[in-house]
């Protein structure tokens, strides 16, 4: 059996390992072969160029202010997704009131979540639609509230103020109720037993949050941060759905300046290539940082 193991093992893990090698790690490899040329992306020729791409980012100043952009989302979005994540979990999983039973959560916890958890059903592409219309400045249905309660009416993604910060929250609205369930899971993994000895000891929900359950979801939390971060560095379909950057590049991000450069009018795709380079590196940095910012000792609870 034990010589019979390794052929086993091969087959099953050739194939897969073949497969990810072909259709992931290869287009990454040409990608960096193609960020030193200056394709067109349909032409036979392919010049080398070196470093001449990447030198010619240093000034451009639709990439550094895509990178802006994505840099103020990857300021908010991780911190209130999962500030609202927690928050929301904990009270559905001790936000009730304190009786026979010990901690409760509060009344239709499993509707709640199944609200929250809604929008992760709908495609991307419909949740920017969606939210387009109700930011419709004439029938969308924001300034219809606004217009009947005699309040102004802004045109908010078509004003460059508020429409990246409309995007935004869009972003943090898809993504919270996600985060709702996972954090909700998590917590029901904690012996109620700690909640009740905290409570007792008159402790209230906030400083149970902050210094219970957080610690004992560290991990969790964790792993939500480098997720939300990673989509923060992205963020180009529903960006590209809503607002396709504008207006006047207000809410572009490096994803969208990568795709509009390369199968936009000005078919670069060495160009293109090399801020995908920029962006693969950007996002690898970001996730180690984030690992190791956060590194602590595991709180474990038996």
């Amino acid at each position: 059996m034990k010589h019979g193991k390794y052929p086993l093992i091969v087959t099953f893990l050739v194939p897969p390992l073949l497969l990810y090698g072909i259709f992931v790690i290869s287009p990454y490899l040409q990608a960096f072969q193609i960020s030193t040329t200056d394709w067109l992306g349909y032409s036979a020729e392919a010049n080398p160029v070196g470093l001449a791409n990447f030198e010619r980012l240093l000034d451009d100043e639709r990439v550094w202010n895509a990178l802006k952009n994505n840099a103020w989302l990857l300021a908010v979005v991780p911190v209130v997704t999962i500030a609202l994540g927690l928050f929301f979990a904990s009270m559905l999983a001790m936000g009730g009131r304190k009786g026979r039973a010990g901690v409760t959560g509060v009344r239709g916890t499993s509707f709640y979540r199944m609200v929250y958890f809604f929008p992760q059903v709908l495609s991307v592409v419909i949740i920017a639609l969606l939210w387009r219309e109700v930011y419709h400045p004439n029938s969308g249905l924001l300034n219809g509230a606004l217009g009947a309660l005699g309040l102004p009416t802004p045109t908010w993604l078509g004003d460059p103020r508020t429409a990246f910060w409309c995007v935004l929250a869009v972003m943090i609205w898809s993504n919270v109720g996600f985060y709702v369930v996972l954090f909700g899971a998590a917590m029901s993994a904690i012996p109620r037993d700690i909640y009740e000895a905290v409570m007792l000891d008159g402790a209230s929900r906030w400083t149970t949050l902050r210094k219970v359950t957080i610690p004992l979801l560290w991990d969790t939390v964790q792993v939500a941060w480098i997720y939300l971060a990673i989509a923060a560095l992205d963020g180009f379909i529903l960006i590209q759905q809503m607002t396709n950057g504008g207006p006047n590049f207000s809410s572009d991000v490096i994803g969208l300046r990568m795709y509009e450069t390369a199968f936009g009018s000005e078919n670069r795709f060495g160009y293109a290539s090399a801020i995908g380079v920029v962006l693969f590196f950007l996002t690898l940095s970001v996730a180690v940082l984030a690992l190791r910012a956060a590194r602590r000792d595991r709180i474990e609870f038996s």
